[in-house]
């Protein structure tokens, strides 16, 4: 073992341990369960190959389509839904389709980063002020205007207080490195919370044993649920999507070895199976704690599978530290969290180059804050498809002027029906008095709408030659 992977993954335990009780508190189920994945991603998803750098645990880019499950199934239906996203992705690794994550749209992938990002903090900020937060990710915005009446001042206190340590602490870069800003920041809350007893809500401990609750066989009678059914792929393909962008964005951090992408999605499927077995949260690989790992010098993945070793002596040997923790500060380090998913530099390129992808990245966020999370992210990819089919569907018509001749129209592109009434137009205001050989030598593509109405106006052009020519007679 090399002291710098040891030393990684003692940065990366101190860095991972406040934010999965963190994620587990925001995603409505016991602190314990965010550790118990935080313990599997390291030993499950750590020993198995795919990428050698990349930390994998629960995410708060899950965290709303987790609570919303919770919500809709029961927390003891969780393990079904994990255990089943799992089963998916482990299909989906060993058909080889991990590579084709590769080909969805990051406009949709900012866009869908972003929503889940606006909800997390709208919905944080009332954990913050020990606060009952409204259903629905409208509710949440709306009802910000009243908060100010419902919020512990205390509490708030204690939250703002701990992203301002998240804010400020990582400016030290040398003290950064020693001590995580998220671990500062909590000890900090919990520590003044305790010294001087302040009456704000904190974590409750039940015990590892109390938390976890392994699926029965009725529970796993629900797979047979249309609902449960599109939670499970909800579930499977934006953990996907999130690990293997994390595993492209860990690749451009060091010169290793690269992410083999179809063996990195069997060994997410196989760490949210056993999660699931287990009625954990779902585990993804998550950037922050990977880059951390990268960062402190980690060269082998004994350092991601030794942060899950420390994750489970933490759990097994003081797991009652976690009642000193307020639910405010965890409600800061996710507001936190949740700002650095809302892209906002990629908005600002985006609208300086590419103002169609801005708007798929719009709506996607916009469908995800109105509605929910898989509803928001198909409506993404729809509005994705029907961009890029706009885009490729470009046709232009040329026109060539050979006096007696005639004139000589060329169509030139991709003739779709997207573009037909652009096509249509242009040829009926050629000139009617003249002949016109119509060239589609040029055309890359048609479709039959577009091959019909071509058809049509060459018709309808020889049926007024003719028409004309017997008045003439």
């Amino acid at each position: 073992m090399r002291k710098a992977d040891l030393f990684a993954s003692l940065v990366v335990f101190l860095v991972a341990l406040p934010l999965c009780v963190g994620v587990a508190i925001a995603s409505g189920v016991p602190a314990e369960l965010g550790l118990v994945t935080g313990i599997v991603g390291g030993l499950v998803a750590g020993m198995l190959p795919g990428s050698s750098l990349q930390v994998s645990g629960p995410a708060a880019g899950l965290t709303v389509l987790v609570y919303e499950a919770v919500q809709a199934y029961g927390v003891r239906v969780l393990g079904v839904l994990v255990l089943a996203a799992g089963l998916v992705q482990l299909g989906l690794g060993a058909l080889r389709l991990g590579r084709w994550f590769r080909a969805v749209s990051v406009a949709v992938v900012q866009g869908m980063l972003a929503g889940i990002g606006l909800v997390l903090i709208a919905g944080q900020v009332y954990a913050m002020g020990d606060a009952t937060a409204p259903s629905g990710g409208l509710g949440k915005i709306a009802g910000l205007g009243s908060l100010a009446g419902a919020a512990d001042p205390v509490a708030l206190a204690i939250g703002g207080a701990t992203v301002a340590v998240l804010l400020l602490w990582p400016r030290w870069r040398r003290g950064a490195r020693v001590v995580p800003a998220p671990l500062l920041a909590v000890a900090l809350a919990s520590a003044v919370t305790g010294a001087f007893d302040l009456a704000v809500r904190r974590v409750e401990v039940r015990g590892l044993l109390d938390a976890v609750r392994p699926p029965s066989l009725t529970d796993l009678g629900r797979l047979t649920e249309v609902g449960v059914i599109g939670t499970v792929l909800a579930f499977a393909l934006i953990a996907s999507a999130e690990s293997l962008f994390s595993a492209a964005a860990v690749d451009r951090l060091h010169r290793g070895p690269r992410t083999d992408y179809d063996r990195e999605l069997i060994a997410q499927g196989a760490g949210n199976a056993v999660c699931g077995m287990l009625g954990a949260l779902p585990m993804t690989a998550v950037i922050v704690r990977s880059a951390a790992n990268v960062q402190a010098g980690a060269r082998t993945k004994v350092s991601r599978v030794l942060h899950g070793v420390w994750l489970l002596l933490f759990t097994a040997v003081v797991p009652a530290v976690l009642g000193l923790i307020p639910v405010a500060a965890l409600a800061g380090l996710l507001v936190h969290a949740g700002c650095k998913l809302v892209p906002v530099r990629e908005v600002r390129t985006l609208w300086r180059g590419h103002r169609g992808e801005m708007v798929v990245l719009v709506v996607t966020a916009v469908s995800i804050v109105a509605g929910n999370l898989f509803e928001g992210v198909l409506v993404g990819l729809a509005l994705a498809v029907a961009k890029t089919a706009w885009d490729i569907s470009h046709v232009h018509v040329e026109t060539e002027d050979r006096g007696a001749a005639g004139m000589v129209v060329r169509v030139v592109g991709n003739a779709t029906f997207l573009r037909l009434p652009k096509l249509l137009d242009a040829l009926e205001a050629l000139p009617h008095d003249r002949d016109v050989r119509l060239e589609l030598g040029g055309l890359r593509h048609v479709d039959h709408a577009c091959a019909a109405a071509l058809e049509g106006w060459a018709a309808g052009r020889d049926h007024e030659r003719v028409a004309t020519s017997s008045s003439t007679t």
